[in-house]
């Protein structure tokens, strides 16, 4: 048995440097977003529908097991195309003209696996008839020269771009045997497209399906498509059909689809337009429907938790079964917590567990974060289920994790991520809380108000802080030195601590703000050459109108500082 393939790639995609996109490929569409793979080797389709019960769709990296099913990672690096290898014929501007838009360049790419060295890599017409059950898949446009018997030596290991749209496998598709579980594609003529890959037995849309993708006149019901609901809720427009007719549908309408959707339940969960489907029925469906969907995810939350569709059924869910049920879902993730957290999809899911489910049953959640505070709070994804944890728990488990946060407000105001974290024990912290925040930057406005990350945090000990708390941060913004400097003529200069500035004369009292007026008003010609002093200009004119008795206070419900990176649980579940 060879051991499994390797992929050594590069971006892909036209002009990126690496394999050429091939038109018309029915693949998974679970990887079709995935950053993991647009920054992989990712085959591009422009325009399959996903056809049939199978799910079938529109991208798939060369690694799926459905194509390698030996599990080894594929990969390809571009090399020069030899002239003499270029076929000719009537499909050569199809292919390349029609799928890319304009001539392709000449290049091509290699594929070797483990046993074979570069040098050893055999040309992919003698892997051909190496493989017998692979020769019917070999299509040849008309007029094109036959592969020369013994290629010369540098030209063994390129396979033409062409090779591929006239209906050549990959090397790397054709070295696996079947028995292996190795390739069973073959390659068509399209009407956009030089070459399409398809599964064996993967049907394109329905008749049904293209006429209702094409009638824009009749009106459709439910009971129209029958037989058909697994099709429809894969495709965009079918899909929206259907979530559409769920909200207002009867009950029998509604059994009518759950007895074809509940079959393939599972498919439909992680598929792009499938999982808004799978949703509705959480919302709109009979508590039995409910608990027949729940059963079928038992012993998946993980890994749908981790998908990126997966992940907003498993909230959705959360969200509308019962408790017994939440628990049962939420028990699989145990032992897993930390990764679903500092994962792009499962971190979601973990936010609505603690969200939705009763405390005794996400304990061991909380628990999991003892020790990791700090990382948490630093990562992209930590920093938001971290704020989540602390709007919805009970003191009682939050207060061990308070104090270990506080241990490090030094850096984490400091932190691109973890301002966060302490901004939001500002605003909905206890007293006690919000004092020692404020006494932590204390001493260190300037510097900090002058940071990107911890200006915010300033902001936020300014407006939430204790009365004594915050007479003392202006007090050290105001302070005037020996030699006539002061904090506040820095600060209004600087692109970041002028919103410190102007949230300051917000919340001041009228005697403060009447002291800091004056000492910006001589300052207001050098404000004016910096293209950041004009909201603190704005800001400025405006109270001095008020003072004066000719304008309206301006409104002081937030900073006019630009917008900021949400953190906030922002849910994956939205159709």
């Amino acid at each position: 048995m060879q051991p499994p393939m390797r992929l050594q790639g590069q971006a892909s995609g036209p002009g990126a440097g690496g394999p050429p996109y091939i038109d018309n490929i029915v693949t998974d569409r679970s990887m079709m977003y995935s950053p993991a793979h647009s920054a992989g080797m990712a085959i591009h389709s422009a325009g399959v529908a996903p056809g049939g019960p199978h799910g079938f769709s529109r991208t798939q990296s060369y690694s799926d097991n459905r194509y390698l099913r030996n599990g080894g990672p594929v990969s390809a690096y571009p090399l020069p195309q030899p002239v003499a290898q270029r076929p000719t014929g009537g499909l050569a501007s199809a292919g390349v003209a029609g799928s890319f838009g304009a001539p392709a360049p000449y290049s091509a790419h290699r594929i070797h696996s483990q046993p074979h060295t570069p040098h050893q890599m055999p040309h992919p017409h003698q892997m051909l008839n190496a493989h017998p059950h692979m020769q019917m898949m070999h299509m040849q446009a008309p007029g094109a020269p036959s592969a020369p018997k013994q290629p010369p030596p540098q030209q063994q290991m390129l396979m033409p771009r062409e090779a591929m749209m006239y209906g050549t496998p990959p090397p790397a598709l054709m070295n696996v045997p079947p028995a292996m579980g190795g390739a069973q594609v073959m390659f068509r003529n399209g009407p956009k497209s030089a070459a399409v890959m398809e599964s064996p037995g993967h049907p394109q849309r329905s008749a049904l399906l293209e006429e209702f993708r094409g009638n824009k006149t009749r009106k459709y019901e439910l009971k129209d498509i029958c037989d058909h609901m697994v099709e429809f809720s894969c495709d965009q427009h079918g899909s929206r059909f259907i979530q559409q007719k769920l909200e207002q549908a009867t009950q029998d309408e509604k059994e009518l689809v759950f007895e074809e959707v509940a079959r393939n339940a599972r498919q439909l969960m992680t598929d792009v337009f499938g999982n808004y489907v799978i949703q509705k029925f959480f919302e709109h469906g009979s508590q039995v429907q409910k608990h027949v969907l729940s059963k079928q995810m038992e012993g998946h939350i993980l890994t749908l938790s981790l998908q990126m569709y997966g992940c907003r059924v498993v909230q959705k869910a959360l969200e509308h079964v019962i408790t017994e049920q939440q628990a049962s879902m939420v028990r699989e993730l145990d032992g897993h917590v930390l990764q679903c957290v500092k994962d792009q999809n499962g971190n979601h899911v973990i936010q609505k567990a603690i969200e939705r489910v009763p405390a005794e049953h996400i304990k061991f959640v909380i628990d999991s974060f003892h020790g990791q505070v700090y990382t948490l709070a630093t990562h992209p994804y930590g920093c938001r289920v971290i704020q989540r944890m602390f709007e919805h728990c009970d003191e009682a488990q939050t207060r061990p994790l308070l104090e270990e946060l506080h241990r490090y407000t030094t850096n984490l105001v400091q932190d691109q991520y973890g301002n966060y974290v302490i901004q939001h024990v500002m605003e909905r912290g206890k007293p006690a809380d919000r004092s020692l925040v404020c006494s932590r930057v204390r001493g260190h406005v300037l510097q900090l108000s002058k940071h990107k990350f911890a200006s915010n945090v300033v902001e936020k000990c300014i407006a939430y802080g204790e009365i004594k708390d915050r007479r003392a941060l202006i007090d050290e913004i105001t302070a005037v030195r020996r030699d006539g400097s002061s904090n506040l003529i820095n600060m209004m200069k600087d692109q970041y601590a002028n919103y410190v500035v102007q949230k300051m004369l917000d919340v001041v009292e009228e005697p403060q703000r009447e002291a800091i007026l004056v000492k910006i008003q001589p300052h207001m010609a050098a404000l004016r050459k910096f293209t950041y002093g004009k909201h603190l200009i704005s800001k400025v004119e405006k109270y001095m109108a008020m003072r004066d008795g000719v304008a309206e206070p301006p409104m002081s419900a937030g900073s006019s500082r630009g917008p900021q990176t949400p953190v906030s649980a922002s849910s994956k579940t939205s159709a």
